[in-house]
């Protein structure tokens, strides 16, 4: 398998599918979609759809039953940085090499930008109740709200917001980054097994696996901050600098810092090796995994 081509397949693949849940334009609500859509178009890989998508193949999910909660973790996600980046959070004027919605539309467009991609990802998570088994569904919705809300995202979010500044204690930094950066992968992983019908006891376990890959990936990510290319990286580094954040990098060191990474990825491959049923899938996820955290980009 060519993993890099293979990737990139698979993202063109998850970017048509969100494309196909993105509302038509109408003469009310144009300038607003035209801010969704800029947003959702600067997506990069599109990793969390690919992961809900890799899972489900992982479990032999019957072809395409997974897309409507592949639009919506995406919308999801891209909410959460169309907000991240505003002057009130980060106050960041590049995304992905591009402009950030702010700096394109302005400070209030921008928010509700978010706003309506919050709301349009549970609306596109709905229709997957149109082509799926009922129970399946319910249980992804539920991973959905949990993994993204309070108790998930949104929490992590805030709680890194409101402690900028502040010395960190070890708890806290684990919350913002379990709940922040981690939640999400978890929630993809999760869900896709979920709308495959995996077992209670492997969506679990599969849990644990994203959270593991969602640690190392945002270490690696504070190591890019402070030591990668601005012009490979795609958003200004040093950022977390610049807003006096602590990280683990800051708090722990290079060397510390890349050992972790490497352990909670090697766990995480071990954990993948016990579950599901698709052997060609599983190679995938495992090449998937150590782009993630041992990226250059």
């Amino acid at each position: 398998m060519n993993f890099s081509e293979e990737l990139k397949n698979r993202s063109e693949y998850a970017k048509s599918v969100l494309d196909s849940y993105i509302p038509e334009y109408t003469e009310f609500n144009k300038e607003i979609l035209e801010a969704i859509s800029y947003s959702l178009s600067t997506g990069g890989k599109r990793l969390r759809p690919v992961l809900i998508n890799s899972v489900f193949r992982l479990y032999n999910g019957k072809e395409h039953q997974d897309e409507a909660f592949m639009a919506a973790m995406e919308m999801l996600h891209t909410y959460s940085l169309v907000h991240d980046d505003l002057p009130a959070l980060d106050n960041d004027d590049i995304r992905r090499g591009l402009p950030t919605c702010h700096k394109k539309f302005g400070e209030a467009v921008a928010v509700l930008a978010g706003d309506g991609l919050l709301h349009l990802a549970y609306e596109t998570a709905i229709k997957a109740f149109l082509n799926n088994n009922v129970d399946n569904v319910v249980t992804a919705l539920q991973i959905f709200g949990d993994k993204t809300g309070l108790g998930g995202m949104f929490g992590g979010q805030s709680a890194d917001v409101i402690n900028t500044g502040k010395l960190l204690s070890d708890e806290l930094l684990y919350y913002v980054y379990e709940n922040k950066t981690a939640a999400l992968i978890e929630g993809s992983m999760m869900i896709g097994a979920a709308l495959a019908g995996a077992t209670s006891s492997d969506i679990l376990e599969l849990e644990e696996i994203g959270s593991l890959i969602g640690l190392a990936f945002q270490i690696r990510d504070d190591i890019l901050d402070e030591y990668g290319d601005e012009a490979v990286f795609g958003k200004p580094i040093h950022s977390d600098d610049r807003n006096n954040k602590k990280t683990y990098l800051s708090i722990n060191g290079l060397e510390k810092s890349q050992k972790d990474v490497l352990d909670f990825t090697r766990k995480a491959i071990d954990k993948l090796d016990k579950i599901g049923n698709n052997e060609e899938e599983r190679e995938f996820l495992k090449e998937l995994f150590r782009y993630l955290t041992l990226r250059n980009i």
